[in-house]
This record gives structure tokens, C-alpha cells and sequence, in this order.
């Protein structure tokens, strides 16, 4: 019954699709693969659920080493206690992820000769398994000007909240005290404490991290209120090497989350493209990203994806249900909801940075708007008619698939700095595995 919802959604689009050359924009069709995290290496994630001055902010990990080495430190704009600090699941990432990702499409054209034919309130809950240290001795150098304001164990993680006087007493606090930072942090973590933040501080309880069999670190979240929107990234740049991928997944009760302190770019969206893209869709996203990443001075965020959480169309997954939502940090969702899914009132806004220390030399500030206007990283691949055409129309059709084959190609070209030639000769090659009748035509 979905399927036979989504052919007749469709019908009266197909009419204008087969005659026309203009690209294809009404959102349906067929779901075929997605540009998700998993396309860049050691992309970060990070999800921000916020409405007014509360946040609840949701960090993965993508750490690979030797967890007895992890060590994390993020500027907070308050102290947090126990309480505040949650250890989520990977999976919640995962769900948005597929969710909001950049999506492939495809429709496939009806015989020209059948003309009536048609197309295919967040909670923190404490482990039950949490073992909480006994609290050490304060023991802090006063030349240092280093204070721990707060220290507790949550899940596999042991955690303090620090406040500094001076960048270079910080960073001396945190490498004798076992945390392993790259020497030459205090640069960047001078203007935090210009600022009067805090630092949360996690290294990994090896203890309870190996008796609870953890495969690998799992994200951290935490609860604050503050009229603060932003996130730390240049405390990420410390060991960098090259430019870094975040995708940030901002969830907000009124609209799009837009960046004030850098400028905001769709990605380019709603074009068709050749056929051969199905099984090259990796390659075709990373190149076009790259290539608008570049023609931007490489200095801005991408909009992937923005859209009301109870719909999608195409959908590359169901929306989140109300107790994802929550697990996701949604804390306002019982208020209003009056769907399954819960989301008539939670917007998710996806953003692609990719950044280098040169080109974001600040980090990122955002601030809430009531836009919600949907948008998505849509591609568009047309399958055309290969079956036996018999009737006055065929010609006009195959001249029509020739002119769109060929706009494709440019299209293909200029989105990704690929060569026209080779791209030509993909299309050929996809002709020649079709029927014989249908390579017959392009003879």
C-alpha cells in the first residue's frame, strides 16, 4: 500500500517528467542510496537540541587509538553536574544520520506508447552499572590557577569540570595529571578562558570500560542552560591534519538553525543526473562537495538537509519516533506533539563544516529562526523506457532522452569538475548493456 501512495502521488508529476527538459523537482520517487557520514573519514557528529536558553548537547567519538589514551576537552559555558551528564547510544547518531542525509532518487520513464502508464522531554537516566570513584584529593598548584570544580564518573567515562586563570597553567594541569593533549594547546584555549567558560574533561575509566566489554567509546551528552548558542571547534584543530568534516544535527521546537558568524550554502540539490551515478553515488558525492566546498573560498557551511521531523519525501528512513527524540535530546517534545512520530514540532536542521584552522578562525555561533522551509541534498537519475515503442511518439521521446541524456552529462561535469569526455562514454557504455532494440536507436 506505501508503494501504490507513492506511484499515485506521482502520477499527474509523470505527464510534465516525459516531454519536458526541465529538471526534476517534485519530491517523489524512488529512494536509492544516501550521502551519510560514512562517506568521509573520521567525520565528527554532533547533534544540538535546543529551545530558548536550554541545550542539550550530544558528542560522538570517533576516536581510533588506544582508549587508555582518549582525552576530551570542551568548553562549556557552565559548571555541570553529575546529573547533566548522560551517556547516550551511537545508534541515536546513526538514526539521524539516515535520516537527513544527502539522497539519491530515481524514476523510471513509462512507455510513451501508454500514455495512462505511470511511474514506478529528555530524560538522563544513571548506569545501573556506574561505579563512582571515591573523590580524590584536591591537590592543585596554585601557580597553575586551576580549579576542579566538579568531578564525578558517568558510564565508561570519568569526568571533571575545570576552570582556569591562564591557558598555560591549564595545559600544564592536564598533562601532569595524565591527560594526553598536544603540547601548544594553550594558544587555543586562552580565549575560552578569556570568556570565563569552563572545560569539561573526560578520559576514559578503563576499569568499567573493560568489564562492560565495550567495542568502541560511545557519544556523551550534557544538559545546560545558557544564553550561549555555539560550539567549540578550534580545541578539535590541536592535532589536525588537513581539513575536518563535522555534520552537525541541530534540532529546534520553530525552525531552521542558522550560523551568524559564517555564511550558510545549500548544497546543490534537485539535479538530474546520468544513470551510471547509482553505483558511483560515493565518488559523485565526495567530488561535488569538494568542488563547492572550494568554489565557496572554503570558507562555509553547507545545508544538507532541513525539514519538519514528522514527514520526509523521499524518505532514506523513517523519521524519529518520540523515544529516539528524546534520546536525542529532544526535551520539549511532550508539550505539543500530536503525532507518532512526535515530531510536528521538532525541525531538524543538518550542517555540513568543513573546516581548517585558517578558514574558521572562530568557532561556531548559531541562532534559531521560524523558517521552515524544507530542503534536502536531492539527486535525480531517469531510467529511460526500454521496452518496444511502436507508436508516432516514439521518435519525439528518444529525441527527448537524447537532449536529457546529454544536459546529464553537463550537469554531471560542472557539478564535480569530472570530464565531460569520460562521462560521455559512461552513458555509451550503459546504452550498450541495454537490449538490443534499444542500442538499434542510438546506431
Amino acid at each position: 500500500m506505501k508503494l501504490l501512495r507513492l506511484w499515485l502521488s506521482c502520477l499527474l508529476v509523470v505527464v510534465m517528467l516525459v516531454f519536458t527538459s526541465k529538471p526534476a523537482l517534485a519530491f517523489c520517487g524512488f529512494y536509492v542510496a544516501k550521502a551519510d557520514s560514512s562517506l568521509y573519514n573520521q567525520a565528527s557528529q554532533v547533534i544540538i537540541a535546543r529551545d530558548g536558553d536550554r541545550t542539550v548537547l550530544t558528542m560522538s567519538n570517533d576516536y581510533q587509538g588506544d582508549v587508555q589514551d582518549f582525552a576530551m576537552v570542551v568548553p562549556v559555558p557552565v559548571i555541570l553536574k553529575e546529573e547533566q551528564v548522560h551517556v547516550g547510544d551511537s545508534k541515536i547518531l546513526t538514526r539521524l544520520d539516515g535520516f537527513s542525509a544527502p539522497r539519491l532518487v530515481e524514476y523510471f520513464d513509462p512507455d510513451p506508447c501508454q500514455p495512462e502508464a505511470f511511474y514506478d522531554g529528555y530524560n538522563f537516566y544513571e548506569s545501573e552499572d556506574a561505579n563512582v570513584p571515591a573523590v580524590r584529593q584536591r591537590k592543585i598548584e596554585a601557580d597553575l590557577g586551576v580549579t576542579v570544580e566538579e568531578q564525578f564518573s558517568v558510564g565508561e567515562y570519568d569526568i571533571l569540570i575545570l576552570s582556569a586563570k591562564e591557558s598555560d597553567g591549564l595545559e600544564t594541569w592536564l598533562i601532569q595529571n595524565g591527560y594526553k593533549i598536544p603540547k601548544g594547546a594553550s594558544e587555543l584555549l586562552q580565549p575560552y578562558i578569556r570568556q570565563n567558560l569552563k572545560f569539561f574533561v573526560a578520559k576514559v575509566n578503563l576499569e568499567e570500560y573493560d568489564s562492560n566489554g565495550f567495542e568502541k567509546l560511545r557519544p556523551l551528552a550534557m544538559a545546560y542552560e545558557s544564553p550561549k548558542f555555539m560550539l567549540p571547534i578550534r580545541l578539535g584543530m590541536m592535532n589536525a591534519n588537513g581539513d575536518q568534516d563535522l555534520i552537525v544535527y541541530l534540532l529546534s521546537p520553530n525552525g531552521q538553525v542558522e550560523l551568524t558568524n559564517y555564511r550558510t550554502v545549500k548544497i546543490p540539490s534537485d539535479t538530474e543526473i546520468p544513470e551510471f551515478v547509482k553505483v558511483e553515488f560515493k565518488d559523485f558525492y565526495t567530488s561535488m562537495f569538494q568542488k563547492s566546498y572550494e568554489q565557496e573560498n572554503k570558507k562555509v557551511a553547507f545545508l544538507e538537509y532541513a525539514w519538519d521531523m514528522g514527514s520526509c519525501d523521499p524518505c532514506s528512513a523513517e523519521p524519529l519516533n518520540p523515544e529516539e527524540l528524546k534520546e536525542a535530546g529532544v526535551f520539549w517534545l511532550d508539550r505539543t506533539s500530536n503525532n507518532r512520530w512526535g515530531g510536528s514540532n521538532v525541525f531538524i536542521t543538518r550542517l555540513h563544516v568543513r573546516y581548517s584552522r585558517d578558514k574558521f578562525p572562530e568557532d561556531l555561533k548559531f541562532q534559531n529562526t521560524s523558517d521552515r522551509a524544507n530542503f534536502q541534498g536531492r539527486y535525480v537519475i531517469n531510467h529511460p523506457f526500454r521496452g518496444e515503442m511502436t507508436c508516432r511518439e516514439a521518435s519525439q521521446y528518444q529525441q527527448t532522452v537524447r537532449d536529457r541524456q546529454e544536459r546529464e552529462a553537463q550537469n554531471l561535469a560542472s557539478l564535480t569538475g569530472w570530464e565531460i569526455d569520460d562521462i560521455r562514454s559512461k552513458i555509451e557504455f550503459i546504452k550498450a548493456k541495454s537490449n538490443s532494440w534499444w542500442r538499434n536507436i542510438w546506431e
